[in-house]
């Protein structure tokens, strides 16, 4: 069992197969890094492996965009059994990939997906078609790669008159969609398009049929009859440091200790058996709250 020495179990793993993208969205902050090398699926299986001996439960594919590998469905085929395996995508490339991935052994997905007016898509992803995201989440619920959480990031000046739209945008998907509205990460910290998540706990709070606290950062769940709603607020949030349950490897083999930190990543790639638990352990020990509260 992995605990760091803030007494957080970790359960939960992050791989960035690729730091590569088909979009190029203006507020991205991609988790992987060398695009020119990246892990081999035989590489990404063995770290897998490791951290599921140590005892991690749930695994998720991110990037980059993860689809723009060929061999994303060999990847996800290759990894050994976890509770859950997930993958974080813009959908583009969903509708043509949905079924093998499910056959292949994925779970679900995470599909982001900031509006749905196709103007507004398309300037912000310099260029994406939403249509092709739409068709996507429609093929992910047709593989039943659910619940899918649909990932918007609420923008200041750009989306924030969506928010009931995407709500009933899920509706559709009859319970198989969760929206979560996530705050922007602004890595410049100059407040632009800034939106706290959280005053918006009380539109949906009277609402709904249950409230569900999760284990992940505290974060709140809100249940209704055809759809969910989650907020994630993960910047100046104490309790989303405190219950972390997350680590993270880069596309060129590094263990990230901290989504918010780059000067404390260790280098797995190569490594094998004992030697591959000993540098994660390592990685684990260097693991520190970034907010404290």
């Amino acid at each position: 069992m992995l605990v760091d020495r803030f007494d957080r179990r970790i359960t939960n793993l992050r791989i960035s197969v690729t730091s590569r993208c088909n979009l190029n969205c203006f507020y991205c902050h991609r988790e992987g890094y060398d695009a020119s090398n990246e892990l081999t699926p035989d590489e990404i299986a063995e770290i897998a492996k490791a951290f599921r001996e140590l005892g991690v439960e749930k695994l998720k594919i991110t990037g980059g965009e993860p689809l723009v590998r060929q061999d994303i469905v060999e990847i996800v085929e290759k990894l050994p059994e976890f509770k859950e395996i997930s993958m974080t995508t813009n959908g583009i490339r969903l509708s043509e990939i949905a079924h093998d991935l499910k056959k292949a052994g994925l779970d679900r997905v995470n599909v982001s997906l900031d509006t749905l007016d196709g103007r507004k898509y398309s300037y912000a992803t310099r260029g994406g078609r939403i249509e092709r995201v739409i068709s996507g989440i429609e093929a992910a619920v047709d593989a039943e790669l659910t619940p899918i959480k649909l990932n918007m990031v609420l923008i200041d000046g750009f989306n924030l008159d969506e928010i009931d739209r995407m709500v009933e945008f899920a509706k559709q998907f009859e319970g198989n969609v969760i929206v979560q509205f996530i705050e922007l990460v602004n890595l410049n910290y100059n407040g632009e398009g800034h939106f706290d998540v959280y005053t918006l706990v009380h539109k949906f709070e009277k609402g709904a049929k249950e409230v569900r606290i999760r284990g992940m950062q505290k974060r709140k769940q809100f249940i209704f009859d055809k759809y969910a709603v989650e907020f994630v607020k993960p910047v100046d949030n104490s309790e989303f440091c405190m219950a972390c349950n997350r680590i993270r490897v880069t596309a060129d083999g590094k263990v990230k200790p901290c989504l918010m930190r780059n000067d404390n990543l260790v280098d797995i790639r190569g490594l094998k058996g004992e030697n591959l638990k000993r540098a994660i352990m390592k990685a684990l020990n260097l693991r520190e709250p970034y907010y404290r509260g």
